[in-house]
């Protein structure tokens, strides 16, 4: 066992405070990380703040993990000491499904699912402490190759906003000829227009304002339009091939679809807190799907990070102390932040 420090929020909507906590010996086949920097998610908020449910405390947020190997097991092969790493939202799955055996290890049928980076408790019955620390262990077959095309602290958002816009753009196929929209410019949105124009795709950004428009523009979009004008809906019908809806708020899931052309597909990567209503006749008439996806496997999420280091395609980010946590989480909460807070995690 191995004692490091760590941010940890010791109970639901408690402001997150220095502590310590324990990693596991390195077994056989885990990798040691020096944690360089972690990003902060809105899914860490979510959960620290128990918005989507009964959550485990003393909670270590944090997976959006970038790092430097220095420790392997004895059977590790994948890594060696020094190697540039980073661990994205699960540490571990059951292996054996067909999911798990497909590389979809996010989508694991087994008994309890994925087990998450944070919030999760492990195969020895040990809660998980996610990234917002010093170290980690970690299974080498649930950690990923930074390229060394990529910084560690643009890389580091990667695990989770990355992975998370790549995977649908990539399985509804976006790329030359098709249009899609980026619903929202924030963590996920920004990395989504990016990983969208990369690909090839004609993108629209679709916001509440223009507030962010030049930024929008500078990412890659096409276009950018304001929601809370209704021309823009009138405007748009029928016009997208893709809806990528990054926000977790309770959007008119109608007027959205309306948006879509024959065999469109809006995808959700965000989780609102609250329900959502959609009426049957916003996807029958034109053969509209309503879908969603949840971050990647991890062949594909070194795929996306090998695509973003081709296409030098780092996350934006304001780096942060860990003593300025708690803020970070109030303006993300706020829409604060441009594009996505990261802890520089030598000041833990």
């Amino acid at each position: 066992m191995t004692t490091v420090a760590a941010y940890a929020a010791p109970a639901a909507k408690a402001p997150l405070e220095r502590t310590t906590i324990e990693r596991r010996a390195v077994g056989e086949f885990d990798v040691l990380i020096d944690i360089e920097f972690a990003g902060i998610c809105h899914s860490d908020i979510h959960q620290a703040r128990e918005g989507w449910g009964t959550a485990i405390f003393p909670m270590v947020p944090g997976h959006e993990i970038a790092g430097v190997v220095s420790e392997v097991g004895p059977g590790v092969t994948k890594y060696a000491v020094g190697d540039r790493v980073g661990v994205g939202c699960m540490v571990d799955s059951c292996r054996e499904c067909d999911n798990c055996k497909a590389g979809l290890q996010q989508y694991c049928t087994g008994s309890g699912g994925p087990t998450w980076t944070y919030n999760a408790v492990g195969k020895d019955g040990q809660p998980t402490y996610g990234g917002y620390a010093q170290k980690i262990v970690v299974d080498e077959n649930y950690v990923v190759r930074i390229p060394d095309g990529l910084s560690l602290d643009v890389a580091a958002p990667l695990l989770c906003a990355g992975i998370t816009t790549y995977s649908p753009l990539k399985h509804w196929n976006a790329g030359p000829g098709k249009k899609v929209a980026v619903v929202g410019l924030g963590g996920l949105g920004h990395m989504g227009v990016k990983i969208a124009a990369a690909l090839g795709a004609e993108v629209t950004v679709l916001s509440q304002s223009l507030r962010k428009k030049d930024d929008g523009l500078k990412l890659g979009a096409t276009h950018y339009r304001a929601t809370s004008d209704p021309k823009t809906f009138e405007e748009l019908k029928g016009t997208f091939d893709i809806i990528l809806n990054t926000v977790s708020a309770p959007l008119d899931f109608d007027a959205y679809l309306s948006l879509l052309r024959t065999d469109g597909a809006m995808v959700n990567v965000g989780i609102p807190e609250e329900p959502v209503h959609i009426l049957l006749s916003s996807v029958f008439g034109n053969r509209r799907s309503l879908s969603s996806s949840g971050i990647g496997g991890i062949p594909e999420t070194q795929e996306m990070l090998d695509f973003c280091a081709e296409h030098q395609l780092g996350a934006e980010i304001e780096l942060i102390g860990a003593d300025r946590i708690n803020e970070a989480y109030e303006r993300v909460v706020n829409s604060d932040v441009r594009y996505r807070f990261v802890i520089d995690t030598a000041t833990i």
